[in-house]
C-alpha cells in the first residue's frame, strides 16, 4: 500500500512537471523580438536568482553537507539539462528544421526508459515493449504532418539534435541516480542548488550574448521580457523542476522516462489554445497513443512491484 501511494504521488508529480514545462513553448510566441539564446540566458539568470533567494536559509547547512563530488555533479547537470541542451536544440532547429528536431527530441521518453531498464531491480525491457511501441506510434503520428511539410534538414542539424537528445538523457539519468543517493538534501533543495549553479553559468554567458545581440529593444519590450522570463523561471524551473525531482525520487527510471510525455502533451494543449483550434484527427490519435503508452508502463511496473525496488 505504501509503495502504491509513492507511485501515485510520483506519477502526479511527473504530470505536474509536464504541465508546467509545456509553458516553455509559449515564451517564444510571447517574445518574438528576442532571440532563443537571449530567452535562454534570461530564463536561467532568473532561475538562479529565485533559487538563490529560496535556498538562502539552508545555505550554510548545505555547504557543510555537500562535498566537491556533489558540486561537480551540479555543474554537470546544469550544463547537460539546461545550458548545453538548449543551445544544441536551438542550433538543430536553425540548421535542420523544426520537423526533424521535434522527431529526434521526441525520442526522449523511449531512450530514457530503455536506459533505465538496465538499472538494478528495473522492470525487464520485455515487459516495457507494449509501452514503448505505443509511445513510438504516438510519436510517429504527431511527426507525420511536420515531416510532410517542406523543411531544410541537414546533417549538421541532425547531429545537433542527436547531441541534444544525448545531453538531456544524460541529465535525466544522472539526476535520477543522484536523487536516489542523496539523503540529507531534499528533492527541492537539489533543484534549487541546480538553479544557483545554472544561474552562475548563465551569468558568464550574459556578457557575450548581450554584446552579440543585434536587435534594439525598447523599455516596454524589456519589461515584457523580464515578466515572461521571471514567470517561466518560477513556474517551469523552480516549481516544475522541483516536481520532476520528486517524481525522479519516487519512481524507477524506467517509469520516469515515460513522464516526459506529459511535457509534449501539455505543450500541444497550450498550442491549441494559443492558436484557437481543435487538434486534428492525427494529433488526437497521437495523444491517445502516448497516454496509452504511459498507462501500459504503469501497469508493467504494478505487475512487477512485489519483486522490484524503486528509488527511496
Amino acid at each position: 500500500m505504501i509503495q502504491e501511494n509513492k507511485t501515485g504521488l510520483g506519477i502526479m508529480a511527473g504530470i505536474g512537471a509536464g504541465a508546467l514545462w509545456g509553458l516553455v513553448f509559449l515564451a517564444p510566441a510571447l517574445l518574438p523580438a528576442f532571440q532563443p539564446l537571449e530567452l535562454s540566458v534570461g530564463r536561467y539568470l532568473a532561475y538562479g536568482l529565485i533559487a538563490a533567494a529560496l535556498i538562502a536559509p539552508a545555505w550554510r547547512r548545505l555547504l557543510r553537507t555537500l562535498t566537491w563530488r556533489e558540486w561537480r555533479a551540479l555543474v554537470w547537470l546544469s550544463l547537460t539539462g539546461n545550458i548545453v541542451y538548449y543551445v544544441l536544440l536551438a542550433s538543430a532547429v536553425q540548421t535542420g528544421g523544426v520537423a526533424m528536431t521535434s522527431m529526434v527530441i521526441g525520442l526522449l521518453p523511449l531512450v530514457v526508459t530503455v536506459v533505465g531498464s538496465r538499472d538494478r531491480h528495473a522492470v525487464p525491457l520485455s515487459k516495457l515493449i507494449p509501452s514503448l511501441l505505443l509511445s513510438a506510434g504516438g510519436l510517429a503520428c504527431i511527426s507525420w504532418q511536420s515531416l510532410a511539410a517542406p523543411g531544410h534538414a541537414s546533417w549538421l542539424g541532425l547531429l545537433c539534435a542527436l547531441a541534444a537528445l544525448l545531453s538531456w538523457t544524460a541529465y535525466a539519468v544522472g539526476n535520477s541516480r543522484w536523487l536516489g543517493q542523496l539523503r540529507a538534501v531534499s528533492a527541492q533543495e537539489w533543484n534549487l542548488l541546480t538553479g544557483v549553479v545554472t544561474g552562475v553559468v548563465a551569468l558568464l554567458l550574459a556578457i557575450p550574448v548581450s554584446m552579440a545581440a543585434t536587435g534594439q529593444h525598447g523599455a516596454t519590450a524589456w519589461l515584457r521580457f523580464t515578466g515572461v522570463v521571471m514567470g517561466v523561471a518560477l513556474l517551469c524551473s523552480v516549481v516544475g523542476n522541483g516536481l520532476w525531482n520528486h517524481a525522479s525520487r519516487l519512481l524507477p527510471l524506467t517509469m520516469v522516462g515515460q513522464m516526459i510525455v506529459f511535457e509534449f502533451l501539455f505543450a500541444l494543449l497550450y498550442g491549441y489554445v494559443w492558436e484557437q483550434r481543435w487538434p486534428t484527427p492525427v494529433e488526437a490519435a497521437a495523444a491517445m497513443l502516448l497516454l496509452a503508452g504511459v498507462l501500459a508502463c504503469a501497469l508493467a511496473h504494478r505487475v512487477e512491484q512485489p519483486a522490484a525496488a524503486v528509488c527511496p
